[in-house]
C-alpha cells in the first residue's frame, strides 16, 4: 500500500501515513474549508489497508486548533482505527495536547471513552 504524505497547510494538519511501518500521523490545525474532501482519502486508504496480524499500529495526533467540521471527521478516522482494534490490532493512540489547554485535554479524555479498544495515551506538551 502506497504512504500517504501530505504537506500542512495554514489550514490543514500535515499528513503521514505510513502503512509498512504502522506509523500515522497527523499535526498542525485543522480547519479546512471542507473537511470532508481533505479526510476522505485519509479514511479511504485506512479502510483498504489490511495490516499484518501482531502488528501494532501507532497513531500520533498533535493538532493545536480543529473545528466542528474536523471533529466530524476526526472521529471518523479514529473510528476506523478503533475497527481495527476490535479486529485484533493493537493500536495505541497517542494524543498530544498544549498542557495549559483544557479542552483539547478532555477532548483526549473523551476519546479514550468512546474508543474502548484503542489504548489512549495522552501527552501534555509545553507551548512552543
Amino acid at each position: 500500500m502506497q504512504n500517504l504524505m501530505i504537506a500542512a497547510t495554514e489550514s490543514t494538519p500535515e499528513v503521514s501515513f505510513d502503512f509498512a511501518t504502522h506509523q500515522f500521523a497527523l499535526r498542525g490545525e485543522s480547519w479546512p474549508e471542507n473537511a470532508a474532501a481533505f479526510y476522505r482519502p485519509l479514511l479511504d486508504a485506512l479502510e483498504q489497508w489490511q495490516p499484518g496480524a501482531d502488528s501494532a499500529v501507532e497513531v500520533h495526533i498533535a493538532l493545536r486548533y480543529f473545528n466542528s467540521s474536523s471533529t466530524k471527521m476526526l472521529f471518523s478516522l479514529f473510528d476506523q482505527f478503533n475497527q481495527l482494534a476490535q479486529r485484533g490490532q493493537r493500536v495505541t493512540l497517542n494524543w498530544l495536547f498544549d498542557a495549559e489547554d483544557d479542552i483539547a485535554e478532555e477532548f483526549g479524555q473523551e476519546l479514550a471513552l468512546d474508543f474502548t479498544d484503542l489504548q489512549v495515551n495522552l501527552q501534555a506538551e509545553l507551548a512552543s
